[in-house]
């Protein structure tokens, strides 16, 4: 069963720095597209950052701040994010799809994506 495993989560003050997991489990053949979301309640799921075999994107609220990457196993995503604000709070999710990589018309996307893990909490507070 393809499972999508998220951690890292927490509370932290404006500023600093958190590290988000997901693992990946029960592919057959790694994932061609791997991405973070995040989502506040009342509010869509908005894409944060994408990577592929050729490209990492990012939205532009978070360009040079957060970081997204992919061990050599394909089976560890992870985003760095620093200078937390308070604009970043809220649900991240770790999402994936085959057979298409990455672009950034439609790594932001939501219906993009075939495979969501449960979501890690972040809570940054001013």
């Amino acid at each position: 069963q393809k499972q999508l495993t998220e951690s890292g989560g927490g509370s932290v003050q404006a500023g600093r720095s958190l590290k988000l997991t997901c693992t990946v489990f029960g592919f057959n053949y790694a994932p061609d597209c791997m991405a973070w979301f995040r989502q506040v309640p009342g509010k869509e799921r908005d894409g944060v950052a994408s990577i592929d075999a050729w490209n990492s994107h990012y939205a532009e609220s978070v360009e040079g701040r957060f970081t997204i990457s992919l061990d050599n196993t394909k089976t560890i995503l992870t985003l760095q994010m620093n200078n937390l604000k308070a604009e970043d709070t809220g649900k991240y999710y770790c999402a994936a799809r085959q057979n298409k990589y990455c672009y950034a018309y439609d790594f932001n996307i939501a219906e993009r994506f075939d495979h969501w893990g449960q979501g890690t909490q972040v809570t940054v507070s001013s």
